[in-house]
């Protein structure tokens, strides 16, 4: 077997690998790069394959950052079967629809632009047509239950704990006569979630492929997070500013209105009004709720009021953009999350433009952000920025807290390696930017000295 690391090698967006193994190609992820314009143009559109030669496509979860190109390797002749849990497949029909909308938009607003300056337009990565054809193609799996996508490999996804629906995947492979346990980890979640199911434990395994996101740094302590929120959220609206809440629609939209709500209900803020300006994010809390199956078991037990999880009476959903264009008329105290977590795209960079220079207001960032990405520059200080091409100063207040974080740091990550057992003849560290990565190697190797233990550069190939 030869994996190729065709993405998210040194770096945490654009999860990309490519499995030779028994004659046939097997493609774990297909995610979207995220980065600087150019660059991300050129290794969105351009696969280091023929997307005619993959026999099947295996997707760990949801996010973008791991699906997001799928309409685009189908666009260009991929026609097999995409793989992925119940809950995946049914985020995914929502994300890349949307997906492929923000593309379609993003092509007419930088074309306008380019006009200006005499320059030719640009065409969009891929349409909503092509998105519903990588739709059509999602076979989906329900955990513990192995499928075989390709000769020789059978797959079983176990829950990550990081996303509804996240997984990981381990593959069971005969190859020539020898037998060996694939362990690819997806993105591990933090257990003890507000809403989902600790990661799971497998045995057995060979070579393992994890993530690294925060593989040298410690989170914030949890028990504090619901505490800084508070204050934070609760200063911002005594001095009758707004608080805007930069959220992906999967995933962290969810806890946060889970958080919410839970204050709220706690006497610890006010009911002032809540607004998820996404589409996307109403679409995906419903899905959230068709597979409450999946979710923290005792998750009835906690909600307070005894209102429904993603709904209270100051929560309001928005779907219509002139809706959403009528916040910014409206002055009185009021929390807006709004999509893309890393302000890369959708309506948060309006949102921002409008509220951003505002020193009454609050930006508070409650999931990672890549580097090179406009949420990065407004977490590491730097003013202005750029949005929509436009120079805006940065006077609101800044808030980031990682307590939130679908991703597992440093000691978790080490624990979760901890309770897995087997031979681990070679382990590699990928998902995350190269500091985290060279870090997180060497603590797994102090910790699995038998292992060969790599850090991956972008389209490394290596033999098993």
């Amino acid at each position: 077997m030869r994996i190729h690391f065709l993405g998210a090698s040194r770096t945490t967006t654009g999860s990309m690998y490519l499995l030779e193994v028994n004659g046939k190609n097997l493609l774990l992820e297909c995610g979207l790069f995220q980065g600087h314009r150019e660059e991300t143009t050129q290794r969105n559109t351009n696969f280091p394959f023929d997307p005619r030669t993959i026999d099947a496509v295996v997707l760990s979860h949801a996010h973008i950052d791991h699906c997001g190109n799928l309409p685009n390797l189908a666009k260009r002749g991929y026609d097999g079967p995409i793989h992925a849990t119940e809950a995946t497949r049914d985020l995914c029909s929502l994300m890349l629809i949307d997906s492929a909308h923000i593309q379609e938009q993003d092509a007419i607003f930088v074309s306008k632009w380019r006009a200006k300056k005499h320059l030719p337009p640009v065409e969009p990565l891929y349409r909503v047509p092509d998105a519903e054809k990588a739709v059509k193609q999602f076979v989906g799996h329900d955990y513990e239950k192995s499928f075989s996508p390709v000769d020789g490999v059978n797959v079983t996804f176990r829950d990550a704990g990081h996303v509804l629906g996240s997984a990981q995947v381990i593959l069971d492979v005969q190859e020539k006569g020898r037998k060996f346990r694939w362990l690819f980890s997806g993105d591990v979640g933090r257990g003890g979630d507000n809403l989902l199911r600790d990661p799971g434990v497998t045995d057995g395994v060979d070579y393992l492929q994890i993530e690294s996101t925060y593989g040298n740094r410690e989170h914030a302590i949890r028990t504090d997070a619901e505490a800084t929120v508070a204050k934070f959220v609760g200063e911002t609206i005594a001095q009758r500013g707004k608080i805007i809440i930069p959220a992906f629609s999967v995933g962290r939209t969810q806890q946060i209105v889970y958080v919410l709500h839970e204050l709220v209900c706690a006497g610890k803020l006010p009911r002032v009004p809540i607004f998820v300006d996404s589409p996307l994010s109403a679409k995906a809390s419903d899905v959230y709720s068709r597979h409450r199956d999946i979710l923290r078991p005792d998750l009835d037990a906690t909600l307070c009021g005894g209102e429904r999880p993603f709904e209270m009476g100051n929560l309001t959903y928005i779907a219509d953009a002139e809706e959403s264009k009528k916040l910014n008329d409206r002055k009185e105290p009021m929390i807006i999350i709004s999509a893309s977590g890393m302000c890369e795209a959708g309506r948060i960079r309006h949102h921002l433009k409008n509220n951003i220079a505002d020193k009454k207001n609050l930006l508070l960032f409650i999931g990672y952000c890549a580097e090179g990405t406009l949420g990065s520059m407004i977490v590491n200080g730097k003013t202005p920025v750029n949005i929509f091409g436009d120079p805006c100063d940065v006077r609101a207040q800044v808030v980031s807290l990682d307590t939130y974080s679908g991703h597992a740091d440093k000691n978790e990550l080490k624990s979760y390696v901890q309770k897995l057992s087997g031979s681990f003849k070679k382990i590699f560290c990928i998902h995350g930017e190269e500091p985290q990565c060279l870090a997180h190697a060497e603590t797994l190797r102090g910790m699995k000295p038998q292992a060969e233990v790599i850090v991956p550069e972008y389209k490394q190939a290596v033999e098993i």
